[in-house]
């Protein structure tokens, strides 16, 4: 769902090449894997161990109490399917270094977004929110912005 993706990659790349040498890419990739990585263990963490202060409710097989998440908290666990399917990756292509952080449960976006009969629990954009500043000082540590 959250990605960052560099915008004018012609002259960034070249602006690279010329400031870092031979390893401005393996630079990139670094920064982008990090940074991605950073995002996908926030959105994880918060599901999986944040506060929810939502409705508790009797849940079966196996017989257990689930507390829910309230409206604009992040998604409460219940299986753990949701945390496990939270990846992170780096797509390289010729002129292209993108970070990606991906939810792949069928229910993610409407969770993240609402839907007409419930609110949001985003869980990736306050993520990315949470980790601007790290991601930040990913870049410039990496030279890839000063």
């Amino acid at each position: 769902m959250s990605s960052m993706k560099i915008i004018n990659k012609e002259a960034f790349f070249k602006r690279m090449e010329k400031r870092l040498g031979p390893v401005a890419t393996q630079n990139a990739k670094k920064a982008c894997f990090r940074a991605a990585n950073l995002v996908k263990n926030e959105a994880q963490t918060s599901i999986a161990q944040g506060a929810k202060t939502g409705a508790t409710s009797t849940r079966y097989d196996p017989k257990r109490q689930h507390r829910a998440s309230a409206a604009g908290e992040p998604p409460a666990s219940d299986t753990g399917f949701l945390v496990s399917n939270i990846t992170s990756e780096v797509d390289v292509s010729r002129d292209e270094i993108i970070g990606i952080v991906r939810s792949s449960a069928p229910y993610s976006a409407f969770l993240e977004f609402g839907t007409v009969r419930m609110a949001a629990r985003p869980f990736m954009q306050p993520a990315l929110e949470k980790n601007a500043d790290k991601i930040e000082a990913i870049f410039k540590k990496e030279g890839i912005i000063s």
